[in-house]
């Protein structure tokens, strides 16, 4: 390993090429997904991302006689470890060729980092924390990745485990093309619910959206709390992304339950944009023309692929009916009059409630990913 560097980024430089190491390593994988660069530097940016106001990263680039060949962040998120009474630390952003001694080399980097914090544990993958992109997908390689999931190449789970890291817990993604049998299904359930529930559903309010991203993480930090790998969102990180999700959302798919005045349920679809940027490889200019950014608009006006990214009922109002009921309105707005076909993920694999429901109405299994620890 004498020929191995691992070095702590530092420079704008090495951060850029941390974030172009990814266009080596899925040179030949055609369900990869190019990044947006511009949104990625955003991500890893100290100064503008929410997550560094009470939490702490750092990136790590391997090279072997000069060359790139991995990269990885470790963090730290303080918030997590107060309210779960732990002392783990993550990784993330995990990219590295095939080669067991360049993956040991760029976690040991990332564990040393972890322990100078003081943790005793390390899992991942995880990006900051399990509020933005996390896990490693072990099946389902040749589906592309939908809006803010993870991809990678199959060997990723051999040198995570060849390292000594062991499954902590999966997560399930679903697929779902055809709504008929489950609308017949979910309109049933919820006439009978709506007549013993007030409940109200409506479209989410884009033109108050700081008031009403105030509502929507009060349902999520309340109905997610007892999730395995839970950490509420700050009042900064919800507003942050409610400002990037807002030129995706459509209000017919980001919906409401109130009861009265209270807001008790809601579910988050969005567009897969994802299909547009296989498009534009990464940039929204190409010789200093925005040619990127037309192709996108071109074909974000084209997508009829979405991802149903979160749905959240307070423990009171669970056996009310109202997923039930925000369900059907996502699946009539878009699937049904406007022809999408989609993902719901990511669930758990111990949440049987929601995974029995799914598999009830129709939605089919396709896609796995792990979370892996180890102690340091």
């Amino acid at each position: 390993m004498s020929n191995i560097e691992v070095s702590e980024v530092g420079s704008r430089r090495d951060r850029d090429a941390f974030i172009k190491f990814q266009w080596q390593i899925y040179a030949n994988d055609p369900a990869w997904v190019p990044p947006l660069i511009i949104e990625r530097k955003a991500f890893l940016d100290r100064k503008r991302h929410p997550f560094y106001q009470h939490g702490d990263a750092a990136l790590f680039l391997a090279r072997q006689n000069g060359e790139i060949v991995g990269r990885i962040m470790a963090s730290d998120d303080p918030n997590y470890n107060s309210l779960h009474e732990t002392n783990v630390g993550c990784f993330g952003l995990f990219e590295c060729v095939n080669d067991r001694d360049i993956a040991a080399a760029l976690f040991d980097a990332a564990t040393a980092w972890l322990r100078k914090k003081g943790r005793s544990e390390i899992m991942g993958p995880i990006d900051y924390s399990t509020n933005y992109v996390c896990g490693l997908l072990i099946d389902g390689f040749q589906f592309p990745p939908t809006i803010l999931t993870a991809h990678n190449p199959p060997y990723y789970r051999e040198l995570i485990e060849s390292c000594g890291f062991t499954k902590v817990k999966d997560w399930y993604a679903w697929w779902f093309a055809d709504p008929s049998r489950a609308v017949v299904h979910l309109r049933q359930l919820a006439a009978r619910f709506r007549r013993r529930w007030p409940v109200t559903i409506r479209p989410a309010n884009l033109k108050n959206l700081r008031d009403e991203s105030r509502r929507l993480r009060e349902i999520y930090n309340q109905a997610w709390e007892k999730n395995w790998g839970f950490v509420p969102f700050t009042e900064a990180e919800f507003d942050h992304l409610a400002h990037e999700m807002k030129p995706l959302i459509v209000p017919q798919a980001t919906l409401l339950a109130e009861i009265g005045d209270k807001p008790v349920g809601f579910v988050i679809g969005v567009p897969d944009i994802n299909v547009a940027l296989r498009r534009i490889n990464g940039r929204l200019t190409r010789f200093g023309f925005p040619i990127g950014l037309i192709k996108l608009l071109f074909y974000k006006r084209r997508i009829r692929k979405g991802r149903l990214i979160a749905l959240g009922v307070v423990e009171k109002y669970r056996r009310a009916g109202i997923a039930e009921m925000l369900v059907l309105r996502v699946m009539e707005e878009t699937m049904v009059k406007r022809g999408f076909t989609g993902e719901l993920s990511m669930t758990l694999e111990d949440n049987f409630m929601i995974n029995r429901f799914l598999e009830a109405i129709g939605a089919r299994r396709y896609k796995t990913y792990r979370t892996y620890g180890k102690n340091l």
